[in-house]
């Protein structure tokens, strides 16, 4: 595995990967890596463990611009040596680990990528002007590494939305493949964030997962009312937690757009906060 901070670097090896044929493949993180990124890179690297077909880059760089003034960028978790190791392990053949300065020349980015509608509620309502800095910084890394291929989790669904209709909108010819969440044994989605929880929160966060299973339950067993299982999943968060709900919503899945009747294929995605972690996760259902 190589690694690299250099935007020119970078360019110079995928070059030469695609010169050989090989599928290119952008995985983009923000490091602080878990199980849920390293199967990412199983699954691109499933059908080619010789490396002879497809060219794995992972980017590591956490992004200013998606960071709100109140919000942890400054703490977020770092750990540059042991992403590293997991990553060469699992099969990436680039690993991108570039300075803000690499990123952000000028100190800032005059440019930026706005998605309308898709971002603007859910996480979008609580964090304003966070999925602008995430269009920005994955339309750069789109360009920069000129993937056939990009790699996203499920977790983060609104994200994996808002980078697809930017992807349509701007004709950007790169196949986007969605990951389901990856979790802990009793449930928890995996997440770099999760290192903040004491004992207790984590404990309790597991909560978060057992309510949506119960309210794809309720769903599958003929309840199409989107208040009386946003209700549910409500109740059961503030029985067995301390958490504090940010939002509860059933959106479309296609398209995030709200529903008044569960007809189709729905999202239950949530926010909640236990002491000054902010956790998230989702479910989608089948109808």
């Amino acid at each position: 595995m190589k690694i690299t901070e250099y935007i020119a670097v970078l360019r110079e090896n995928v070059e030469q990967a695609r010169k050989q044929g090989k599928t290119i493949v952008l995985i983009p993180t923000m490091g602080f890596l878990h199980y849920g990124h390293l199967s990412m890179v199983e699954a691109a690297r499933e059908q080619d463990k010789d490396h002879e077909k497809v060219y794995i880059v992972m980017s590591i760089f956490v992004n200013p611009l998606q960071f709100g003034p109140n919000e942890d960028y400054e703490r977020y978790p770092r750990n540059l040596l042991r992403d590293t190791r997991l990553a060469q392990e699992a099969g990436v053949d680039l690993l991108f680990v570039p300075s803000v300065q690499e990123m952000y020349p000028e100190g800032e980015s005059l440019t930026t990528v706005n998605v309308a509608k898709v971002s603007e509620e859910l996480c979008g309502a609580h964090r304003p002007g966070h999925f602008q800095g995430v269009a920005t910084v994955v339309n750069k890394l789109f360009n920069i590494v000129l993937p056939d291929v990009a790699y996203f989790g499920q977790k983060d669904y609104q994200q994996f939305i808002v980078i697809k209709q930017m992807v349509k909108d701007l004709n950007i010819p790169i196949k986007l493949a969605l990951m389901p969440t990856v979790r802990e044994a009793d449930g928890l989605a995996m997440s770099s964030r999760n290192t903040y929880l004491n004992p207790e929160q984590r404990k309790q966060a597991p909560v978060l997962f057992k309510s949506l299973q119960s309210a794809a339950e309720l769903i599958q067993t003929g309840e199409r009312n989107p208040e009386v299982i946003r209700n549910a999943i409500e109740q059961r968060i503030r029985k067995e937690s301390d958490g504090k709900i940010e939002y509860i919503e059933i959106r479309k899945a296609e398209n995030l757009e709200k529903v008044e009747r569960i007809n189709d294929a729905v999202v239950i995605a949530l926010a909640v906060h236990f002491g000054s972690t902010r956790l998230i996760d989702n479910i989608i259902v089948e109808v």
